[in-house]
This record gives structure tokens, C-alpha cells and sequence, in this order.
């Protein structure tokens, strides 16, 4: 069975705050993700002092207030960082994070992460992409923003660093928080597909869970969704997210579609093979039928149930002599 490998996305979440960082671990843990995730970052190394926030960051965080400032707030140092390892591996569940620098793919390699995750500001970052490619992990590369030339120059450039195109799983993506419905264009991810050969994923930042659910029937093999405590916390990110309660049900769906999907070979299930010879037809006599009379489509029709001969085989049966005597609906006998 595929299974969907689903990300908890904390990102931040947290507010700066250990302790949410910690809870929103549980929360994935307990919601049954597979991964949970944060952002590893120095404001410093990532946006310059005077660059301005993103519409939607200034609509949801404090007004005149700087990118950079903002970022600074919500940091989370090498020591937050082992305590939350610590914790995912006690609620196990698997952590991971996105780095925002080279410096910070180099913190997260010394931890030990197992795979490394691209986000989308980054995928035109030539000297970012060289180095995540040079660390020999799994990539997961999101394209929100991009186009379809600017995804071949990343992988293109990636593969360079002698990266393998069957470790990359590419991420659709819309870097809108949240995103409207009608730019979620959830059929361009079969078109990375199809352009590159590569497994693929959907980062949902829309309201609610029907697009997740929905990528997934479409061929996702990871799913990435925001999760918070609760949307009224202050914070870019939370009013894309969704709270536990909400988060647990999409998992359930997903896994439900997980199973759903099957092997794609067309067949009876298990379960419909009772049902077969209850609501399939077979050849019955339409009245009563002597022995040696000529079988016809006058003295013959199809009934249920289907335990007899197959009415496929009506032209074979048309023009035979009965062997026997038929009363009504009695099943003929080849």
C-alpha cells in the first residue's frame, strides 16, 4: 500500500517559544504525522536590515515592524534545537527543518537530520542549492513562485553536485498565506511530474484540508501542512494553519485515500465476492421447457442470481436441444 508521507509544518510557530515548540511536537506526534518541522534560520544571514515584510506577514504581525526584525524574533538557537530532536525522537516522530542559509544547512547536517527540505525562496539560490546537494541527503524541493524553467535550473544544478534524481521529491506549492482556491493550480503538480520524472508532493498553505486530501488522489507522496495550537496566536504563519483537532482529521482522510488508491489492478476485492452470484444474472427458462425442445430467446431469459451459466453465453446456448425439462426461472444446465 502507498502510504503518504505527511509533514507537520510548526515552522514558527512557535514564537520564539521553547515551550510551544515543544507542544506543537506532541501535537503533531499525536495527530499522526510522520515528520514534524520547523525553520532554522539567522536573521542575519537572510534578509537585510530595511527589506520589507511579505503582504501577508504585514497583516498578520505588527504593523512598521521590519523582515528582519520579525525573523529575529523567531529564531531558534543550537540548544532549541537539541531539545527538540530530543523530543521527536521521544514521541517518535521525525524531526526535521528548513534552512534558510548555508550556515544553518550546516547546523542541521551536525545534528544529524535525514533529509534536507528546499523552500521555495531558495530554489533560485545557486550557491544554496550546490551546497544542500553537496551534503548527500534526500532533498525535498518546494516550487512555490516558480516556474517550470526556473525547477529544471534548480534540479539541473543540484544534479550537477551529483545528486540522483530517484532521492529528490518535488514539492507544488503556492506562496500565498493563505492561498485562494483558485491559484492553488493543483494539476501543475502532475506537470513536474511529467517534466521531470520525480516523485511528488503538495505544500498546502490553502484554508482547511480538501486540497491536501485531494493531492494525495492525485498522486502526492508527501503532504505538507502548517500546524498550530491555535490560529489566534499572534505570528505570520498561523492563519494558514490548522489547529490539532483539524489536522488529525486530515490524516485520517489521507490515510484513508492511502488505502483507497490500492495497486491499480482492476478486479473483484475481497470484500464484493460475496456479492457476486447475489447480483450477477444467469440463463433461466422464461416458461416451461420439454425435453428436446429447442432452446430460444422466447423459452429463455436472464434472472439472478448468477450462480448458473453466464447470459455472456447466450449465442452458445441459442439453438441447443434441452436435455431435460425446465420449469420457470429454473437455471439452464449446459
Amino acid at each position: 500500500m502507498k502510504r503518504t508521507l505527511v509533514i507537520a509544518e510548526a515552522g514558527v510557530n512557535h514564537n520564539g517559544d521553547l515551550g510551544l515548540a515543544l507542544e506543537l511536537i506532541d501535537a503533531a506526534s499525536s495527530a499522526g504525522a510522520d515528520i514534524v518541522k520547523f525553520q532554522t534560520f539567522k536573521a542575519d544571514r537572510v534578509v537585510t536590515r530595511t527589506a520589507r515584510k511579505a503582504e501577508y506577514q504585514d497583516r498578520t504581525t505588527e504593523v512598521g515592524e521590519a523582515q528582519h526584525e520579525m525573523l529575529r524574533r523567531l529564531e531558534l538557537t543550537q540548544s532549541m534545537h537539541e531539545k527538540l530532536i530530543a523530543h521527536a525522537k521521544a514521541r517518535k516522530i521525525e524531526f526535521l527543518s528548513t534552512a534558510f542559509d548555508v550556515e544553518s544547512l550546516d547546523l542541521l547536517s551536525s545534528l544529524g537530520v535525514s533529509r534536507y527540505k528546499v523552500p521555495s525562496g531558495e530554489i533560485t539560490n545557486l550557491p544554496y542549492l550546490r551546497h544542500v546537494a553537496s551534503l548527500g541527503k534526500p532533498l525535498i524541493l518546494s516550487t512555490g513562485m516558480s516556474s517550470l524553467g526556473e525547477i529544471e535550473n534548480a534540479v539541473e544544478a543540484i544534479e550537477a553536485c551529483g545528486v540522483r534524481r530517484d532521492t529528490v521529491t518535488i514539492l507544488h506549492c503556492n506562496t500565498e498565506y493563505p492561498t485562494p482556491m483558485a491559484d492553488v493550480n493543483l494539476r501543475a503538480m502532475l506537470s513536474i511530474k511529467q517534466a521531470f520524472g520525480v516523485a511528488i508532493g503538495y505544500s498546502d498553505h490553502t484554508l482547511g484540508t480538501e486540497v491536501s486530501v485531494s493531492a494525495v488522489a492525485l498522486g502526492a507522496e508527501i503532504i505538507e501542512k502548517h500546524l498550530t495550537l491555535d490560529r489566534s496566536l499572534p505570528g505570520p504563519d498561523q492563519e494558514a494553519s490548522l489547529e490539532p483537532e483539524e489536522f488529525t482529521k486530515m490524516v485520517s482522510a489521507i490515510r484513508n485515500i492511502d488505502l483507497a488508491l490500492g495497486d491499480g489492478i482492476k478486479r473483484a476485492s475481497q470484500s464484493e465476492l460475496k456479492n457476486k452470484h447475489t447480483i450477477r444474472r444467469s440463463i433461466v427458462a422464461a416458461h416451461p421447457i420439454l425435453a428436446g425442445e429447442v432452446l430460444t430467446s422466447k423459452n429463455l431469459t436472464v434472472k439472478r442470481p448468477g450462480d448458473g451459466v453466464s447470459p455472456m453465453r447466450w449465442d452458445e446456448v441459442l439453438g441447443r436441444i434441452a436435455n431435460r425439462a425446465y420449469s420457470p426461472d429454473e437455471l439452464i444446465e449446459l
